[in-house]
């Protein structure tokens, strides 16, 4: 009798450990986007449904490592997907140390020159272990979970580029219905260019999924300067969040009064880094 009751006792816990773990496990079914408050600069931290780890820029120096082991599990060293929208030192300082302390599945970058030391260093390191080049019309599927590539429109491995900001990778992900648009350090310019892309798709009556710039959250270009974010263009990406990744008090006076009145205009709730600090997005 005590041993059938023992048995019993152990099947119920074992029961309750199945439930607990399942429980965990649908908890855990959702999308998570974290904009990391790493001062004057971008990094973004995606953790899909099934677990993938994706980072979007490293921000300056090395405060990611600090904030990105806070996401991740203790015994989590891999990252599904590293990308460096381009390589000026707030976005790409901290993806150095990323590297050397992570396992890195793959790199997506435009592969564009730099002249600076740390821009120099990103490319050694990248062309000896080898990285994805990044084009409009990629798309990148991670169970699902939408990734996909809206600009540079043409090829700029090795290439040495003027403003590296207008060479900046500009990223749309989508999931269930929920989405989410990177602009990196982009213009007017490259505003305009994914309105007329868009415009033009239409027009031919294509499938034009790879060309849509709607967005529940917009991830807003260079950090809220007065160079981005036209009325024009936030009327068609309609979004319902915009985020602004600032440093408090920065010196060049991030974000603009004149950004701010345009997402005030279009009805957008803004958030910031530099007042909200990390701000996340769970879907």
């Amino acid at each position: 009798m005590h041993k059938k009751r023992l048995v019993i006792l152990l099947l119920f816990f074992l029961l309750l450990n199945i439930f607990s773990w399942n429980f965990l496990f649908s908890l855990e079914k959702e999308l998570e986007v974290v904009f990391f408050d790493v001062g004057q600069g971008d990094a973004i931290f995606i953790k899909t449904p099934q677990g993938h780890n994706i980072l979007i820029d490293g921000g300056p120096g090395n405060i990611v490592l600090e904030k990105i082991g806070r996401e991740m599990p203790f015994l989590d060293e891999s990252i599904d997907l590293v990308v460096l929208t381009h390589p000026h030192y707030d976005h790409v300082s901290g993806l150095i140390d990323i590297l050397k302390n992570y396992k890195i599945e793959d790199v997506l970058c435009t592969g564009v020159l730099s002249e600076s030391n740390i821009g120099k260093k990103w490319n050694r390191i990248i062309e000896e272990r080898g990285y994805r080049v990044a084009l409009a019309g990629q798309r990148i599927l991670a169970n699902d979970i939408h990734i996909d590539i809206l600009h540079p429109t043409r090829k700029l491995r090795g290439e040495k580029i003027g403003d590296l900001n207008e060479a900046s990778i500009i990223i749309r992900l989508s999931h269930k219905g929920k989405n989410f648009l990177f602009m990196g350090d982009a213009y007017k310019k490259q505003e305009r260019e994914l309105l007329s892309l868009e415009r033009e798709c239409k027009k031919r009556h294509d499938d034009c999924s790879f060309f849509e710039i709607s967005a529940d959250v917009l991830k807003v270009g260079h950090h809220g300067s007065r160079t981005s974010t036209t009325s024009d263009f936030l009327s068609v990406v309609s979004p319902e969040f915009a985020v602004i990744q600032a440093g408090k008090d920065n010196r060049y006076g991030h974000p603009h009064d004149e950004t701010i009145e345009t997402l005030e205009r279009e009805m957008v709730k803004i958030m910031r880094t530099d007042k909200d600090g990390d701000i996340r997005f769970v879907y």
